[in-house]
């Protein structure tokens, strides 16, 4: 099925693709804004994986998987067959014909689905067997071979499965130094688990402890840090960005605070080893960070949107609308976001 938006909303998009990618370094929050398009569906949006300006891919809580190769203009569901009860929350995408798409939930409601030819067909990859598990986030490397994926704990240890072959089998890892009573992982935006370099990866959680968990090996040793961002029942970490192995900004906060941005924020200059609260708080909850290039990166939620100039220490708010993006990407100067109601949103100044 192809949906295509109105033809005012595709020239906006065209053109403020272009616009931010001149203006990334603009002034804190000045004249930042999103520039929304409706898919046309009534899924909500927390899987996106932007290849370049023109090509993006989305997974949406009805099991629809959407297909963009025109900058936003048009949209094909390419959603893999009977996948209408499963909810998407993360989509990996190499290019426009290769993505790899993670639904949740217990069990084998946590599945891994691969497509080569633009999700004209799909390959279920892997399917949870432990009836504890819960697949939240996955990533991959450079590359696009090598890859990760965490669930929350199974008997007290963060479980993690690590792919060689570009998605095609999974494969249950060692997770000793994972330990995590009480810890959860939330399934917010695909971005509580990202990888960096050619060996970097972090996992961000909450429940019974905020922390970040890193390895710089490949997945094959872990250390833990505090992320210094606020815990309790639905709080803690729910979007990672690394820039770099060094660089990386945490953000979150409470599931039911969403007008609460106090202690929401951090960053790391040391690999994720150590983190430091931001100077300033969000202007609320937010579920997902992305680096737009540089120093600067954009932070979303359901109540708004945020920038930082300085790599996570300070944030202002932008935005003259509301529109409850629950995802964000960036890649070659464009910024898509993604969230309720088939909502999508281009970054503009």
């Amino acid at each position: 099925m192809r949906i295509v938006v109105g033809a005012a909303a595709a020239a906006t998009l065209a053109l403020t693709t272009l616009t931010f990618a001149s203006s990334a370094q603009a002034h804190p929050g000045g004249g930042y804004d999103w520039t929304a398009v409706n898919v046309e569906t009534p899924q909500g949006f927390r899987a996106l994986d932007a290849v370049d300006a023109d090509t993006a891919w989305l997974g949406g809580d009805g099991g629809g998987v959407f297909r963009t190769t025109d900058g936003g203009r048009t949209w094909d569901e390419v959603s893999p067959p009977g996948a209408d009860e499963l909810l998407f929350r993360d989509v990996e995408a190499r290019s426009a014909n290769e993505a790899v798409v993670l639904s949740i939930g217990e069990g084998e409601a946590s599945r891994i689905y691969k497509t080569v030819d633009g999700g004209a067909t799909w390959t279920e990859t892997f399917r949870a067997a432990e009836p504890a598990a819960f697949y939240n986030c996955l990533d991959f490397w450079p590359g696009g071979e090598r890859g990760i994926a965490m669930s929350d704990p199974v008997d007290g240890e963060w479980r993690i499965i690590t792919t060689a072959d570009g998605g095609d089998t999974w494969t249950i890892a060692d997770t000793r130094g994972l330990e995590a009573p009480g810890e959860v992982g939330y399934s917010a935006s695909g971005t509580c688990l990202v990888t960096a370099g050619g060996r970097d990866a972090w996992i961000g959680g909450g429940g019974s402890a905020a922390k970040i968990h890193a390895t710089h090996d490949g997945g094959r040793t872990w250390s833990s840090a505090d992320s210094t961002i606020a815990t309790g029942e639905a709080a803690g970490v729910f979007g990672l960005g690394f820039r770099n192995p060094r660089q990386g900004i945490a953000v979150g906060g409470d599931f039911g605070l969403e007008d609460d941005g106090v202690d929401r924020a951090a960053y790391s200059t040391d690999g994720g080893r150590t983190w430091t609260n931001s100077a300033s708080d969000l202007g609320g909850y937010r579920e997902a960070v992305a680096w737009t290039g540089g120093s600067t990166a954009i932070a979303v939620g359901p109540n708004g949107s945020d920038i930082t100039h300085d790599n996570g220490r300070t944030w202002k708010p932008f935005g003259a609308t509301q529109t409850r993006f629950h995802t964000v990407d960036c890649v070659g100067g464009t910024c898509w976001a993604a969230g309720a109601g088939g909502r999508v949103g281009v970054l503009t100044r």
